[in-house]
Order: C-alpha cells, then sequence, then structure tokens
C-alpha cells in the first residue's frame, strides 16, 4: 500500500467512525401546543422564554432540540426519532384526533421519555391516560404568591445542584387524580398560602405537602413533570433550569 493510499484510507476510517457518531446524536421534541374549539383557553406567555431555556441546555449538554405546536408531530414514524417528549405549557387539547392519541400512547409503551412543565398537567383534560402519564391533572391555582419549596427527595438525579429549600414565587398548582406510582420531589405547605378564600375548589384533601414535581415510571415509559415555571423570567434562574436539565437529561436516558 503506497503512502497515497494510506492517507485516504486513514481518511475513509475517521469518516467511518465520526459519521456514525455524529448521526446518533438524541433529540428531543418540544411540545407547546394551546388549543380549544372557541379559542378562549388561557396561553401563557412563558413558552418562547422556556423553549429559548430548554434549546440552551441541549447545546450544553449535547442532544438536540426541535419545537412543534403541530399535533399532526404525533406519529409512530415521527415520535420514534426522539429520546423525550417535553409538554412545555401546553395547555387544553394537546391532540387533535385519536390517531395521534393512540401514537402518543404507544410511544410510552414503547418505552419513550415524558417531560411535563407548568401547564401541562393542563393539556387533555378529558384523557384519564394523559393525566395517568403527566402524574395527575390540574385543578386549580390561588393567585401568584411567595411560598417556600422544600426538596424531599435529594437522592434522585433530579434535584441535583438544587437547594435543599428555596423561595419561590409563583402560581402554586393544586393536582388532583395522582397516579400511585409518582415519586414526589418537590413540595410545599399548603396551610401557609394567601388568597385561598378566593379559590371556589375544597381544597382540604389535598396533602398539606403538596407535590409539586415528581417522576414515575407509568407504562413503560419515564415520566417527570414540575409544576413551577408560569413566569417567563423564570427560565433563566438557575434553580429552575436545573430541575427541568435534570428531568429532561434523566427521562431522555432508559
Amino acid at each position: 500500500m503506497n503512502r497515497f493510499t494510506k492517507c485516504v484510507f486513514g481518511a475513509l476510517l475517521v469518516v467511518s467512525v465520526v459519521a456514525p457518531a455524529a448521526s446518533a446524536q438524541k433529540k428531543i421534541l418540544v411540545y407547546t401546543r394551546n388549543y380549544t374549539p372557541d379559542g378562549k383557553g388561557y396561553v401563557h406567555q412563558n413558552i418562547a422564554a422556556s423553549v429559548e431555556a430548554i434549546k440552551k441546555i441541549g447545546a450544553e449538554k449535547g442532544f438536540g432540540v426541535e419545537v412543534s405546536e403541530d399535533p399532526a408531530s404525533f406519529t409512530d414514524a415521527n415520535l420514534k426519532q426522539y429520546a423525550a417528549l417535553v409538554f412545555s405549557n401546553s395547555n387544553n387539547e394537546a391532540f387533535a384526533t385519536d390517531a395521534q392519541r393512540e401514537a402518543f400512547k404507544r410511544y410510552i409503551q414503547g418505552g419513550g421519555g415524558f417531560v411535563g412543565i407548568h401547564s401541562a398537567s393542563g393539556s387533555q383534560r378529558d384523557w384519564p391516560y394523559f393525566w395517568s402519564v403527566l402524574g395527575g391533572k390540574f385543578v386549580v391555582h390561588p393567585k401568584l404568591q411567595k411560598f417556600t419549596v422544600r426538596v424531599v427527595d435529594s437522592s434522585h438525579v433530579a434535584t441535583k445542584g438544587v437547594p435543599a429549600e428555596f423561595e419561590w414565587t409563583d402560581e402554586f398548582y393544586f393536582v388532583d387524580h395522582l397516579n400511585p406510582g409518582i415519586h414526589p420531589v418537590l413540595v410545599a405547605d399548603r396551610t401557609k398560602l394567601q388568597y385561598l378564600d378566593a379559590v371556589k375548589n375544597d381544597l382540604s384533601g389535598f396533602a398539606t405537602q403538596t407535590p409539586l414535581a415528581w417522576w414515575q415510571k407509568f407504562d413503560g415509559g419515564r415520566e417527570y413533570y414540575i409544576a413551577l415555571g408560569h413566569n417567563k423570567e423564570d427560565y433563566a434562574n438557575p434553580i429552575l433550569v436545573k430541575l427541568i436539565e435534570n428531568g429532561i437529561v434523566w427521562a431522555m436516558t432508559p
């Protein structure tokens, strides 16, 4: 083998080693659909900020981030390319057809990862399977206020690098139909909240230490949900960014 042939052969070896590694980069789908037939559903103004924060996380952690609000994204062929689905402040009707719902269900059953952020718990309010995947269903929140958040599981990767306790200003989400399999990682004391007299719902049945973030393994998938994140400014806060980053990385790792 002459010198020229060796150089060409060596170059081909480099390409053959590098190309598969590049093509194997993991990707996630960030889904942001907010839809009601009458157009009156609440749409969070934080969506753009949340998407940018997740894109930055992806760039730093080495995974691709694709963004959509199109329910046509939910087909078997399309979903199989993603290591996790992130419902970032989605709300109301996430899907347009039963075929899309079934594709989502098969994705979870096939071992797919799922992350829900803030108002994602208000998505698909009439579909119990989605509640089970997310871990529960949004009920109500009192007026925006400050409260103390406490880490109750410091051993899980979701809370790695997060203070054991921190003050936070947000919508305090009450979520019911909690899946028995959830493992809370963040809680806050509902008895110390203000403005509860303006809430019409009976909140006495909720745990005093109300879960605000949790993980679970349900129906073959890996699921993580965090209720914090109403304010667009939150997505520049290192605490929330770390909680989202940790949850995504965990959910996308088999």
